[in-house]
C-alpha cells in the first residue's frame, strides 16, 4: 500500500525541478488533425497553459464543422484542409491526432505512415482485425508510433489501482468489472456529425460495444499485463431501436483467462456518465469509482480504505503531452501501456470476436 502514498509525492516532483532543466524544454511538437468530427476533437482546443504541441493543419473537408471550430476557437481559417494529403504535405507536421470515425483511422495511418508521420488515433484503434494489422504493419515498416487515446488513461485512479495489485495486496486477480457509458449520444446531445457516423455500423463497428466495450477489453487487457483471454462471449441487445435501429446501445462482454475473468458492461442505457471498475483478488478488492478516488479492502481490514489522488505528473496527465513525449524520445512505449499499439491489436481482437459471439450466440475462441 505504500505506492498508493508515492503517487501523492510524485505529482508535486515537477515543482521542484532546477531551473537549468525547465530551460531546456524541446520545442513545440508540429501536430495537424485528420478530422472533427469526433465530440473528443475539443480537447486539442482546451489546454490552457501547456505549450508542448503546435497546431500546424488540420484536415476537415466539412466546411459548416470547420468555419464552427474557427468561430469558436479562434482559429486561422488558413490552418484547414480539404485534402489529408496536402495537410500532410504542406503543413509538414510530426505528428497527427486522428478524430474521424473509427473506419478513418487506417485511411490517416496509410496517409501518414509513409512520411514518418507518428499518429494518435482516439479509441478505439479499429474495429475489424484487419485494419488493426495493417496500421501494425504500416506502423513496423516505416518505424512511427501508432497510439490509441482513452480518457481512462489519464485516470489516476487507474494506476493507483495497478500499484496495488502489484503489491499483491489483493492476491492474484479473480475478477474484474468494468463499467462504462452514458444515457446514450443522442440523449447527452453530441453534434450531428458524432452522431452520423457513431450510429453507423460501416464507420463505428457497432455501437455501445465498441463505443464504451473498448475501455474495458483495454484495462483488462494491461492489468493481465497484456495477456490476451482465452474466450470471448457477448450479448447485446437493442433496448432503444427507435433511437439506435442500425447498431446495438447495450452490451455486456465476458472475457476468461485460465484463472481470472472480465466483466465489461457497455452501455448507451446508463442513468448517467460512468467510468468506473471493480477488481477482485483472492484476498481483497479494489473499486476505482471515477478518476481521483480509489477504495480497497484487503485482508485483515474490516473496511475500505479510501484514497484520493493527486493528478498524475505531466506528460502522463494528457495525451497531447505524452504524445510529444514519446515522439521526443522522453518517454519510452512498453508493449504493455495502455496506449501502445500492442495492447491495442489485443483489443481489437476482442472487439472483433464480441461482435461475432453477439451476432452467432456462440463464444470466440482466440487463436
Amino acid at each position: 500500500m505504500m505506492r498508493i502514498v508515492s503517487l501523492f509525492l510524485v505529482a508535486f516532483a515537477p515543482l521542484f525541478a532546477p531551473a537549468s532543466a525547465q530551460a531546456q524544454e524541446p520545442p513545440p511538437l508540429r501536430l495537424a488533425v485528420a478530422r472533427l468530427t469526433h465530440g473528443h476533437a475539443h480537447w486539442i482546443f482546451n489546454r490552457p497553459g501547456k505549450t508542448d504541441i503546435e497546431l500546424v493543419g488540420v484536415y476537415e473537408p466539412n466546411i459548416a464543422l470547420r468555419d464552427r471550430f474557427v468561430e469558436r476557437y479562434g482559429l486561422d481559417p488558413a490552418l484547414f484542409f480539404a485534402d489529408l494529403d496536402d495537410m500532410l504535405d504542406e503543413a509538414r507536421p510530426e505528428a497527427v491526432a486522428a478524430f474521424g470515425s473509427i473506419a478513418e483511422h487506417v485511411e490517416v495511418v496509410e496517409a501518414a505512415a509513409p512520411r514518418g508521420v507518428h499518429v494518435m488515433v482516439e479509441k478505439p484503434l479499429a474495429f475489424a482485425i484487419e485494419d488493426a494489422l495493417r496500421m501494425r504493419a504500416l506502423a513496423e515498416r516505416h518505424a512511427i508510433h501508432v497510439l490509441t487515446n482513452y480518457e481512462t488513461t489519464w485516470y489516476p485512479s487507474m494506476y493507483a489501482a495497478r500499484e496495488v495489485i502489484a503489491d499483491s495486496a489483493l492476491g492474484a486477480i479473480r475478477k474484474m468489472v468494468i463499467r462504462d457509458g452514458h444515457p446514450g449520444p443522442k440523449e447527452i446531445g453530441v453534434s450531428e456529425e458524432f452522431l452520423e457516423w457513431l450510429t453507423d455500423p460501416a464507420y463505428n463497428g457497432g455501437g455501445a460495444l465498441i463505443d464504451f466495450g473498448c475501455y474495458g477489453a483495454n484495462l483488462a487487457t494491461w492489468l493481465m499485463e497484456g495477456e490476451p483471454p482465452r474466450t470471448v462471449t457477448a450479448v447485446t441487445q437493442q433496448i432503444k431501436p427507435d433511437i439506435y435501429p442500425d447498431v446495438d446501445d447495450e452490451a455486456t462482454i465476458l472475457l476468461a483467462w485460465p484463472h481470472a475473468q472480465a466483466i465489461i458492461q457497455a452501455s448507451w442505457n446508463w442513468p448517467f456518465h460512468r467510468k468506473d471498475m471493480h477488481v477482485y483478488g483472492r484476498t481483497g478488492y479494489l473499486f476505482a469509482p471515477d478518476a481521483a478516488e480509489l477504495r480497497v479492502r484487503a485482508a485483515g481490514a474490516d473496511e475500505e480504505a479510501t484514497h484520493r489522488l493527486a493528478p498524475r505528473p505531466a506528460p502522463f496527465d494528457d495525451p497531447f503531452s505524452y504524445l510529444a513525449a514519446v515522439v521526443r524520445g522522453a518517454v519510452q512505449v512498453a508493449d504493455t501501456d495502455l496506449s501502445s499499439l500492442r495492447n491495442n491489436v489485443t483489443v481489437v481482437r476482442i472487439l472483433d470476436a464480441a461482435r461475432e459471439s453477439a451476432r452467432t450466440g456462440r463464444t470466440v475462441t482466440l487463436e
